[in-house]
């Protein structure tokens, strides 16, 4: 029988800014695109212990006490752990590592018999857990091994089962368990950790040293909810949506399909995420005439796909949300697909 990681992370009540929410929390990431002097690449404070500071201690939430006793009861060993900074959560993926390799990496251990579970409050804590797989395993360029497919910089991740602890993320507001399809029921998810199948899912990496498991809308609104203009170059492979001389109003990068509207606007047509692509879409606002002469103002959407894109900002800094997670871009991003480089386990 397998033995069970059940981990969940640390937060003030899973507020709003709390960990895994952009608050740089236990494991969470900021959303600055800039990494200061004493701060870690992903923009993590360099002391865990600033930022386990500013969480609590809790018990363990009802739908993981729920899902333990439902792998208890089928027999597998299970280990409930509360990670409050990055140190933590490594200390749990640890457990996944494989046999040494000849050239020093670190490898994921495909034949493991530990099985993880991550307890989750929103896509950002899920994105934390997902983005020390990638820093523990993804070799340096340097170091690239020859059995590394040509088409990726890190093996394949060890599959991950999903438990979702606000059940209202189910619903309109959809997270990404809900999205593919991911049991939310605690027993469900149980059963498909000890019996189901690993699903391979895309992954974007960034130039920012985080990852995307959904996807980012870049763009502001002001005190009355009306978009801002902003502008920006956004390049998907040889193609560009615009060269950074009009306004946008929004720009989605969408691996999943959590991003694919904006109010009544579709931006997104078809985000997979497990086709290989990024599906990226601008929304450019452009003054038309009537045949009466009169002027209104038409919303033009236009989309591309592809293994990569770039976006430069041109005017100060762009808000956005990757993930759920608030960050500003003042600089160049480049986003880039892993094919297949992540896992659910699935019923």
């Amino acid at each position: 029988m397998y033995d069970v990681v059940l981990l969940t992370l640390g937060s003030e009540r899973d507020a709003p800014g709390a960990c895994g929410s952009g608050g740089a929390c236990c494991g969470g990431a900021t959303g600055a695109d800039t990494a200061p002097t004493g701060q870690t690449d992903a923009g993590q404070p360099s002391s865990d212990q600033a930022e386990a500071e500013k969480c609590v201690t809790e018990r363990p939430r009802v739908p993981v006490l729920a899902c333990a006793d439902a792998l208890n009861a089928r027999g597998a060993r299970v280990e409930t752990i509360t990670a409050r900074s990055d140190a933590e959560i490594d200390a749990v993926l640890a457990r996944f590592d494989g046999p040494a390799r000849p050239d020093g990496l670190t490898w994921p251990d495909p034949d493991s018999k530990t099985r993880l579970v991550v307890a989750t409050a929103s896509d950002g804590q899920l994105r934390a857990v997902l983005r020390r797989l990638v820093k523990r395993y993804a070799p340096a360029p340097s170091k690239r091994p020859a059995d590394l497919p040509g088409n990726r910089t890190l093996p394949d991740l060890p599959p991950v089962a999903v438990l979702p602890l606000d059940p209202a993320r189910g619903g309109t507001h959809r997270d990404l368990a809900a999205q593919l399809g991911l049991p939310r029921d605690p027993a469900a998810v149980a059963a498909a950790v000890l019996d189901g199948t690993p699903r391979r899912l895309d992954l974007l990496r960034n130039d920012g040293g985080s990852v995307t498991l959904d996807g980012a809308l870049l763009g502001a609104a002001d005190d009355a909810g009306r978009p801002l203009h902003w502008r920006a170059r956004v390049e998907v492979d040889d193609t560009i949506l615009t060269d950074g001389a009009e306004p946008l109003l929004a720009c989605a990068v969408g691996n999943a399909g959590g991003y694919a509207t904006l109010d009544d606007v579709t931006l997104l047509t078809a985000p997979d995420p497990a086709d290989g692509q990024v599906e990226v879409a601008v929304a450019v606002p452009v003054v038309v005439r009537s045949a009466w002469g009169r002027k209104r103002v038409r919303l033009e959407v236009r989309r591309a796909r592809g293994r990569a894109v770039s976006v430069l900002p041109r005017d100060g800094k762009v808000p956005y949300l990757d993930d759920g997670v608030e960050g500003e871009l003042t600089r160049k991003r480049s986003w880039w697909i892993e094919p297949g480089a992540w896992a659910v386990w699935s019923s």
